[in-house]
Formats: C-alpha cells, sequence, structure tokens
C-alpha cells in the first residue's frame, strides 16, 4: 500500500505563506490522482474538504474555490512528491491538511496523517 507523508504545517500570519509536501512511496503516478484535502476545527472525518487536486497523467488541476488564486499544486515525480504552495493565508485556512493519492478508475483513497495549518490574524 502507497504510503503518505506530510510535512510543511505549522503557525503563519494572515497574509503568509506555506508550503507543504507529500512525500510518496509511490513510483508511478500515470494512472492516479493526488491531492490535498482540509479539515478545519470542529469538523470531523467526513467532513474533509478537496482544496486542490493534480492528475498524474496530464498534470490537470482542481481547486476549491475558497482557493483558487491563492493555493497551486504541484506534482514532482522525480522526487516522487506532491506539493501545495498555499499564498496569502486567511484564518479560515486554519485546518489540519491531508495529502491523498487515488486511482483514476476507483473511490478507494489513500489518505496521509495529515498536518496542521493555523493561521493566526
Amino acid at each position: 500500500q502507497v504510503q503518505l507523508v506530510e510535512s510543511g504545517g505549522g503557525l503563519v500570519q494572515a497574509g503568509g505563506s506555506l508550503r507543504l509536501s507529500c512525500a510518496t512511496s509511490a513510483r508511478t503516478f500515470s494512472n492516479y490522482e493526488m491531492g490535498w484535502y482540509s479539515q478545519p476545527p470542529g469538523k470531523d472525518r467526513e467532513e474533509r474538504e478537496l482544496v486542490a487536486s493534480i492528475m498524474g497523467r496530464g498534470g490537470g488541476t482542481g481547486y476549491a474555490d475558497s482557493v483558487k488564486g491563492r493555493f497551486t499544486v504541484n506534482l514532482d515525480t522525480a522526487k516522487n512528491a506532491v506539493y501545495l504552495k498555499k499564498n496569502t493565508l486567511a484564518t479560515e485556512d486554519t485546518a489540519i491538511y491531508y495529502c491523498i493519492f487515488k486511482p483514476t478508475t476507483t473511490e478507494v483513497v489513500t489518505w496521509g496523517r495529515g498536518t496542521q495549518v493555523v493561521v493566526s490574524s
């Protein structure tokens, strides 16, 4: 089973930036989708929301409306890692961010353990 390890979370002031990293044991990405979900404080696992995703084949990306223009997801297949660059952070971005890995042909999702981001005002 693919392993995912997130890093890069922390405390940042509103308006600041962070880059989250997700190291993966996967070695092929063509038939997979990777991405990031957020779980804000007080929300449970079932309420996690997709923030950004990227296709292993073609590199197509998708973003939640709330982060469009502020967040950028990219996949580095040479480093077996996916990143989420977050600019112009707002307090509403405070959440635990989870990396995911999913075959494009199924709904079976592998989750990382998450990295916490706290944005202070």
